[in-house]
C-alpha cells in the first residue's frame, strides 16, 4: 500500500489562482501580487467572521473569472479555514452549486486541498476542482487569543494572522505548471504547548515531511528552484533549517517561508512573521504561481504546515500537534528538466 510519495502520472495543471487581502498585507512587500483588497478589512460585512466568508467568495469568483470558468465547470471545491467548524468556508461558498469538501488542516489547508484535489483529478474522477482557504486576523485573534480591544502584549515568538483568502483551480493536464508529486503529512507532536509559538509547534511536522521526501525520492534540496514553507515564521524556519542540516539536508540556499515573505518584520511589527491559512495561500496564488507560469521558477516543493489545535485544547493546556503536506510543482513534462 502506498504510504509515501504519490506520483501523479497525468500531472494535473494548476490553471489559475486568485488572492484577496486586507490592509496590513497591502502594506507589505508583496502588495503588487494580490488581485483584490480592502483597506478596512471588513469587505462591507458586519462581523469579522462574515468578512472572512466574503473574502473566500471573492477569491473563488476572481479565480473563475481569470480562468474563464463558470461554476458548472468546477466539479468540486476543497476548502477550510481556522474558525470553529470551518464556518468561513461553509458560509462563504454555500451559494456555489457544486460539490463541497470541508477541510480542517489549519494553516496547512492550501497544501492539503492541493494534495486531495490533484489526486482526484489525476484519478480521472474529476476534471476540474478548486482549492480555497482563508484567515482573518480579527476573527482568529478573538477565537484563539483575545479580542482586539483587550490590547494584550504579544510575545516575541508570536506570529500575525494574515487577513487573506486565495483560490486555486486545478484541472486535467494542459498548461503549466503541473503537480507532479504529493506527500501527505503525518501528525507530529513534540510536546510544545505554547500557543504563542506556532513556529516551534509546526516545525517538527515540516522536518518529518521534507526528510521523508528526500529520503524516499533520492533528491537533494539543490535539485529544486525553491522550497517554500508556510507558515513557520522566524522561529520555525530556524528550527527547520537547523534540524534538516543535522540530518544531512541543507535547504538554506533554497528555502523561503511564506510567513517571512508576506510582511516586513521590522517595519510592520509582526514579531516572528505571518501565519494563518491565508498566509501561504495568498503568497502561493499571488506570488509563487505567476513565477511558475513565467518559468522563473521551474521545480519547487510547496509545504504548508498547520497546528492541529482548538480553543478547548489550549484551555486544557494540551500539547499542539503539527501537520505538513507537500506538493511538488514543476513546469517540466517529465523529470529531465527541473532546476535551471
Amino acid at each position: 500500500m502506498q504510504k509515501g510519495i504519490i506520483t501523479l502520472t497525468s500531472r494535473p495543471s494548476i490553471i489559475c489562482g486568485a488572492s484577496v487581502v486586507g490592509k496590513k498585507e497591502m502594506d507589505g512587500p508583496l502588495a503588487r501580487c494580490f488581485d483584490k483588497y480592502d483597506l478596512t478589512d471588513t469587505f462591507d460585512m458586519p462581523t469579522w467572521e462574515q468578512s472572512e466568508s466574503e473574502m473566500q467568495r471573492i477569491a473563488f469568483n476572481t479565480a473563475m473569472e481569470k480562468g474563464g470558468f463558470k461554476i458548472h465547470d468546477i466539479d468540486a471545491i476543497f476548502a477550510g479555514d481556522l474558525i470553529n467548524q470551518c464556518i468561513s468556508s461553509g458560509y462563504g461558498l454555500a451559494n456555489f452549486d457544486t460539490q463541497f469538501f470541508g477541510l480542517f488542516g489549519a494553516c496547512s489547508t492550501m497544501a492539503e486541498s492541493l494534495v486531495l484535489g490533484s489526486m482526484l483529478v489525476d484519478s480521472g474522477k474529476y476534471s476540474r476542482v478548486a482549492a480555497v482557504t482563508s484567515s482573518h486576523n480579527c476573527s482568529a485573534e478573538r477565537q484563539f487569543r483575545f479580542p482586539l480591544e483587550y490590547g494584550g502584549q504579544r510575545t516575541p515568538t508570536a506570529q500575525w494572522t494574515v487577513t487573506g483568502s486565495a483560490a486555486v483551480i486545478i484541472g486535467e493536464h494542459s498548461d503549466l505548471p503541473y503537480i507532479a508529486e504529493v506527500l501527505p503529512g503525518r501528525v507530529c507532536d513534540k510536546g510544545i504547548n505554547d500557543s504563542a509559538n506556532m513556529g516551534a509547534a509546526m516545525a517538527p511536522a515540516a522536518i518529518d515531511t521534507l526528510k521523508r521526501y528526500f529520503d524516499e525520492s533520492g533528491k537533494k534540496p539543490d535539485d529544486f528552484s525553491a522550497i517554500f514553507t508556510g507558515d513557520l515564521g522566524y522561529e520555525g524556519s530556524s528550527i527547520l533549517v537547523d534540524f534538516l542540516r543535522s540530518d544531512g539536508y541543507d535547504i538554506s540556499r533554497v528555502h523561503h517561508d511564506c510567513g517571512l515573505m508576506i510582511y516586513d518584520r521590522e517595519r510592520q511589527d509582526v514579531h516572528a512573521g505571518g501565519s494563518g491559512c491565508g498566509c501561504c495561500a495568498t503568497v502561493f496564488a499571488g506570488h509563487i504561481l505567476p513565477q511558475l507560469k513565467e518559468k522563473k521558477l521551474k521545480d519547487i516543493l510547496f509545504i504548508a504546515t498547520g497546528a492541529m489545535m482548538n480553543t478547548a485544547s489550549i484551555q486544557q493546556g494540551l500539547t499542539i500537534p503539527g501537520i505538513a503536506h507537500l506538493a511538488r510543482i514543476t513546469v517540466s513534462e517529465g523529470d529531465d528538466g527541473q532546476n535551471s
